[in-house]
């Protein structure tokens, strides 16, 4: 079998799968559990030095549902943790002397001063703990008090914190990412600047699910009042992926490790982000949906997978894919495809052929018994008709062979890796024109 063991930054454990920084991960009974299900580790819930964190009493949750009511995106204004400082403290050094082989980073948030963050770190490395994420993503509530996201939108910031706390602790250094902002890139080369061991991204995007329509109260409703929060989940994967992708190719973060967060739920999401250049990733959202023995399907379907494929360790998968993620014009304009309905598959509900003749390219034709043909002369290859058909595989994309004349543009196409920068619609030629 494949060796699905990891080593993120120097912290063992017997997966990459760790329960992210959220409501799960805010005692030890819900981590205790955790681990009994299987986790590699867990980023403990945000600790803060305020005494003064009251959580709402009411809804602290916002959801969007599927057709099926399944769960794809959370919204969340839960703050950090309301527990005591001390009591965390106990039990983090609790869990982490009872569970040696797994992963305990602990999460903060404390002001912009110095001295505040020596003396959090000081506290923090006693408990044994394996490391710390520093928490500049939050974008609700506590933003609003100068933390979280106020800090992570400012690149400076987060050099001169980071540089802090490398300087105040033996522990390593993960910065956790806000995905509210333009440019990922730029955080990323400031947590780097500043001497981060890591980043993990992303944390929610500030959101608003939904809105009661006889209160008028958007949601979760809080005495007819609500608040932005933070949105998680299925929802937010792409979001994700390619800003881990945006970090992992940017040569002025090449080096720095990445810890993928964001709509995980299954280990075919975690392979692609882990292809896509992270070390391992962080969870929450399924866990909340499915409970924490989700992971046991995420780690034995990771190992499945790569031992059919041949992977031999994580290291084999990690930024596999990198390498193919590219700018727009670099993209080889002579490649050519057309769609094929298979007719034995097709259940004739005239979807591809509403979506194509409304709002795309009017290239499928309905033929008599209810028949929908593809017009190879008008299809420009877009794909659509695959994405809304309800029947996997009944409509694929096939390449024209080298050679070929293209129906719709009467071009023939040109070899493999042919060269396109005289294509017409190439916009380096048109530039350099």
């Amino acid at each position: 079998m494949a060796d699905i063991r990891s080593d993120f930054i120097g912290i063992r454990s017997p997966n990459p799968f760790w329960l992210a920084s959220a409501p799960p991960t805010d005692k030890a009974y819900n981590v205790e559990r955790a681990f009994r299900a299987g986790w590699g580790g867990v980023v403990w819930k945000t600790l803060g030095l305020d005494p003064h964190i009251v959580n709402v009493n009411g809804p602290r949750y916002g959801v969007v549902y599927g057709a099926d009511r399944r769960v794809l995106g959370m919204n969340n204004i839960e703050l950090i943790t309301d527990r005591p400082l001390a009591v965390n403290l106990a039990e983090i050094k609790q869990v982490k002397r009872d569970w040696p082989d797994r992963a305990m980073v602990v999460s903060l948030m404390v002001p912009c001063d110095e001295e505040s963050w020596r003396g959090i770190l000081a506290e923090v490395e006693d408990t044994g703990a394996d490391g710390v994420e520093l928490n500049f993503g939050c974008p609700h509530g506590m933003s609003e008090r100068g933390m979280g996201s106020a800090v992570g939108q400012v690149p400076d910031y987060i050099e001169m914190v980071t540089r802090w706390c490398k300087a105040n602790t033996r522990m390593p250094v993960i910065v956790k990412l806000t995905p509210n902002i333009t440019d990922i890139r730029y955080p990323a080369r400031a947590a780097k600047k500043g001497g981060a061991d890591a980043v993990s991204l992303i944390n929610t995007v500030s959101s608003i699910t939904s809105v009661d329509l006889d209160s008028f109260s958007p949601e979760p409703s809080i005495d007819g009042k609500g608040s932005h929060g933070g949105y998680c989940g299925p929802a937010v994967k792409p979001i994700a992926l390619n800003m881990v992708a945006e970090i992992a190719r940017d040569p002025d973060c090449a080096g720095l490790p990445i810890s993928g967060i964001g709509g995980i739920t299954t280990w075919r999401d975690a392979a692609e982000f882990m292809a896509l250049g992270a070390g391992n990733v962080q969870v929450c959202t399924a866990a909340m949906t499915y409970g924490f023995r989700v992971v046991q399907e995420m780690a034995a379907g990771l190992e499945a997978w790569m031992a059919e494929k041949g992977h031999a360790d994580l290291a084999a998968i990690t930024g596999r894919a990198v390498p193919n993620v590219t700018d727009w014009q670099h993209l080889n304009l002579n490649f050519v495809t057309k769609a094929r309905i298979d007719q034995e598959a097709c259940i004739k509900c005239g979807r591809c052929f509403a979506a194509c003749e409304d709002t795309s390219h009017q290239a499928i034709a309905i033929k008599p018994g209810r028949v929908f043909e593809v017009i190879d002369e008008e299809c420009v290859a877009c794909n659509l008709c695959v994405n809304v058909c309800p029947v996997e595989n009944c409509i694929t994309m096939e390449r024209l062979a080298p050679g070929a004349t293209d129906p719709r543009t009467g071009r023939t196409v040109p070899a493999e890796h042919g060269d396109w920068t005289t294509h017409p619609n190439n916009p380096g030629r048109v530039a350099a024109e």
